[in-house]
């Protein structure tokens, strides 16, 4: 049983929303967040970065500079940039890009689901990440950015989205990345109907955001150990649902920069050992679980492990980022924690294969590993069994934009 809940967004007037909705400010290069910064006003990335341009500025992570966030999005508001909904609403969002559509649901989110584990996760945390987040909740009262989950599609729920899609958006723009963005806002009778429907889903998944309903769930214990009255809403943080079908999955290439002397003959003759080595003609991606290709040299070769090697009743094991790493980047390259290395670098799957490609003829890596991608399927068995993904084992999409609709924790 899910349980989540219409809300009052805050959210972009309607002739600025396409200035204001932001990716995550953690994914602009430092010279592309500056120019946003300059050129762009409106940019919800002003509120998270509130002291641009000052000449004395808070400690980074601090409450003073949290209260520096919360007095931008207080002006924000103030000067109109911002308004509230006098209604609770559901809100569907689509995203498009070339063939990739998605549409879902902003919803407040259950934090008692999560904390009871009917709301499934496959990542660890950190502590001090948590610790960070959760002090950030407390001072800024606020979810900007949308946890990502996915859930088990029910024709009733398809119908209400269905019926709403073809209705005209509140919101339609697109980004310089290509992507149209759109939303809806639900009347009274369908929000109510998905809240329903919900409640005969069994479970939600947790696809990306681990950290952030972490720290939701911590913020609302913290007010839950105060004894005192606290709103309605926080018992929630911000959701964006997706049934698991639309979600798409990449894999996370690993490129590694020192093969400490081994040659691509050495390599070869140990990977003879534990599997299937053979010459590929050229560039490609895996096209099967299990293949890893491998790129030294200008040379391409693909490497399938013997299947004793693999134990099918630990669904972390027949992983193929847990394989590359218990087969071959801890026993033969002496990498045994992927968190703390700075042997290695991550290139998502959604990148251009050229990529890799010139990382290692530019011979500031020197071998490169490209994955078959996980399956939704592979993630839930994992979050079902109550285990963890080793590091950077899935790129998921769609990623959100942040501002687009804010969940207010003191409504």
């Amino acid at each position: 049983m899910a349980n989540i809940r219409a809300f009052k967004a805050i959210r972009p007037v309607r002739s600025k929303v396409h200035l204001v909705a932001t990716r995550p400010y953690y994914s602009y290069k430092k010279n592309v967040l500056k120019a946003k910064l300059e050129d762009n006003p409106y940019t919800f990335l002003h509120i998270i970065n509130p002291e641009f341009g000052a000449r004395v500025k808070t400690k980074p992570n601090s409450k003073e500079r949290f209260l520096q966030v919360k007095q931008k999005f207080d002006r924000f508001k103030q000067e109109g940039i911002l308004i509230t909904d006098q209604q609770d609403h559901l809100y569907i969002y689509r995203q498009s890009k070339a063939e990739f559509v998605v549409a879902g649901f902003f919803a407040g989110v259950s934090v008692d689901d999560y904390l009871n584990g009917q709301i499934k996760i496959h990542e660890q945390t950190l502590t001090a990440r948590e610790d960070i987040f959760t002090t950030y909740l407390d001072v800024v009262g606020f979810n900007a950015e949308p946890v990502l989950l996915t859930y088990e599609g029910q024709d009733p729920i398809r119908a209400v989205l269905k019926k709403n899609l073809e209705t005209r958006a509140e919101y339609e723009f697109t980004t310089t990345d290509g992507i149209t963005h759109e939303l809806w806002l639900l009347n009274e009778a369908d929000s109510q109907t998905v809240c329903n429907c919900f409640l005969q889903v069994e479970a939600l998944y947790i696809a990306d955001g681990h950290h952030r309903s972490a720290s939701s769930a911590r913020y609302t214990q913290q007010l839950r150990a105060q004894n005192t009255v606290y709103p309605k809403a926080a018992n929630y943080f911000l959701g964006y649902l997706v049934e698991e079908t639309d979600v798409q999955i990449a894999a996370f290439h690993r490129i590694l920069k020192s093969t400490n002397g081994l040659d691509i003959s050495g390599l070869i003759a140990i990977l003879k050992n534990e599997g299937q080595v053979e010459k590929l003609a050229g560039p490609s991606l895996p096209a099967q679980k299990h293949d890893i290709h491998l790129y030294m040299d200008q040379i391409w070769l693909k490497f399938r492990p013997n299947l004793n090697f693999i134990n099918d009743q630990d669904p972390i094991e027949t992983l193929d980022s847990f394989i590359l790493s218990d087969l071959i980047l801890k026993p033969i390259f002496g990498i045994l924690d992927l968190k703390t290395s700075d042997q290695i670098e991550f290139i998502p799957g959604n990148e251009p294969l050229q990529k890799i490609i010139d990382a290692v003829d530019s011979e500031k890596f020197e071998l490169a590993f490209l994955l078959h991608p996980a399956s939704i399927s592979d993630v839930k068995k994992i979050a079902d069994a109550g285990l963890n993904m080793p590091p950077k084992s899935t790129w998921v999409e769609p990623k959100l934009r942040s501002g687009l609709t804010i969940y207010s924790l003191e409504e």
